[in-house]
Parts: C-alpha cells; sequence; structure tokens
C-alpha cells in the first residue's frame, strides 16, 4: 500500500513538474527575450519550485553542500539524473552546461538552454564532438559564468561504471582556470529512468578544487577518484540511514 501510494505521488509530481515548466517559460518569457538575466531567473524560479515540491509531495530533501564557487570556472559533476541539474543550476550564480545537441528542440527548455548560454554539443562521434565542444565553448568565453560539464557524458545510474572522457581535461587544460568537482547521490532517490521517487535527502556536493597545472592524465585520474570517492559515500550514507524509502 505504501509502495502504490508514493508511486502515484511520484506521477503526480512529474506531472505537475512539467506543467511548471510550461507555466515559468511562458510568464517569464518577455523578460528572457529582452534580458539573458531574464531568462537566467525563470531557470532559477523553477529550480525552486522543483526542490519545494519534491519535498512535500515525494518527500525528497534537497541539500548543497561545500564552497559553491561565483568565479570563472569549469565545474565537472556526477550526473545520474534530472535533479542533479536542477541543484547545480540553482546554486550557481551563472551557470551554463555543455549539453546533448538534441536538447535544443525540447519545448521550452531547448529554447531557455540557449538563452543563458548552454554550449550544445553533437556526441555523434567522439572526436568531432571534442573539436566542436572546444570551438563553441572558445566562442562563448566572453559570456562570464561556470562552464558545466558531465565527464561521463550521460546519467549513470549508482553504481554503474562508466568511463570519464577526455573532453572535461582538454577544457581544463585550455582555459586555465582550474576545476572544481562534484559529487551527488541523487540516483538513489530520483532515478535515471522510471517514475517512481524515492523520499530522502539528495545531495550535491561541490568538492575542494583542482588546481591548473596537472597533466591530462594525471587530471583525469585526480577528477575520476575525487568524483567517484565522493558519490559513493555520499550512497553509502543515503541507504545507512534509511531515508531511501
Amino acid at each position: 500500500m505504501g509502495y502504490a501510494l508514493q508511486w502515484v505521488r511520484s506521477l503526480l509530481f512529474i506531472i505537475q513538474m512539467y506543467l511548471a515548466m510550461a507555466v515559468y517559460g511562458l510568464v517569464y518569457l518577455p523578460l528572457a527575450v529582452l534580458r539573458r538575466d531574464g531568462a537566467l531567473r525563470a531557470c532559477r524560479a523553477y529550480t525552486r519550485w522543483v526542490r519545494w515540491t519534491a519535498g512535500w509531495m515525494v518527500g525528497i530533501e534537497t541539500e548543497v553542500r561545500g564552497a559553491v564557487p561565483t568565479d570563472e570556472v569549469v565545474i565537472a559533476a556526477k550526473h545520474q539524473s534530472f535533479l542533479d541539474i536542477i541543484m547545480i543550476f540553482g546554486a550557481l550564480p551563472r551557470p551554463r552546461f555543455i549539453m546533448k545537441k538534441e536538447l535544443i528542440y525540447a519545448p521550452i527548455l531547448g529554447w531557455y538552454a540557449l538563452r543563458v548560454g548552454c554550449v550544445p554539443v553533437d556526441r555523434g562521434k567522439r572526436g568531432q564532438a571534442i573539436a566542436q565542444m572546444m570551438d563553441a565553448v572558445k566562442a562563448g568565453q566572453e559570456e562570464p559564468g561556470q562552464l558545466v560539464i558531465y565527464p561521463q557524458g550521460t546519467r549513470v545510474a549508482p553504481g554503474a561504471t562508466k568511463p570519464y572522457k577526455i573532453g572535461t581535461a582538454l577544457i581544463y587544460d585550455q582555459f586555465g582556470t582550474g576545476c572544481v568537482p562534484v559529487a551527488t547521490n541523487v540516483g538513489v532517490f530520483w532515478p535515471r529512468r522510471g517514475l517512481y521517487r524515492r523520499p530522502g535527502l539528495a545531495v550535491v556536493e561541490f568538492l575542494p578544487r583542482i588546481e591548473p597545472g596537472l597533466s591530462n592524465t594525471d587530471f583525469m585520474a585526480r577528477l575520476e577518484s575525487d568524483i567517484e570517492n565522493a558519490s559513493n559515500r555520499l550512497m553509502v550514507d543515503a541507504r545507512q540511514t534509511g531515508r531511501t524509502g
């Protein structure tokens, strides 16, 4: 009975979440057309709505830990579900995500993503994708803010493994601003697929900055170790506290 009720709550939460996206997108559209800050305000308001409704509708509380960077820096984050995007975007002052090109065709979401400065990348061929990503990032370098990349390239379920891609190291080396790794456990509560949402404490944690100067090999080894170890710790903590529903 408890599972069935939580499933219904999850379904209602997801329905209202996408309806709210349409409402926020339309309400803020005039301001977003005139000013990029208007688009940022719309997206930030929407992230607050999702986090608030997740708390009382399905029991997912959210917490951002660590020192959130405010300067221009590369953010390399663990990606488990849409929730970590919501939390990272809401925490950073001026985030710009590297995203798969297909998302620009998503209603409302695609236009707003481009408007706030996200960088669409065609992931069809690895070498071309890296070159395209670097060109796109350099072309938008005059836009201040934090550049967010998911080094594994896609959502990865808790417990699953997927290699870290070299594109993050190329950006780290090219821009020379250092890189802030981000760990998470959101996939324990909000899976990458399926409707069911489990109650508990979803955490996004900003880890100590990796300063410029490492070789690509050393950087990638440090990045993967930092993110995976911290994410595993957060996921173990979530399960041990019994807050997974």
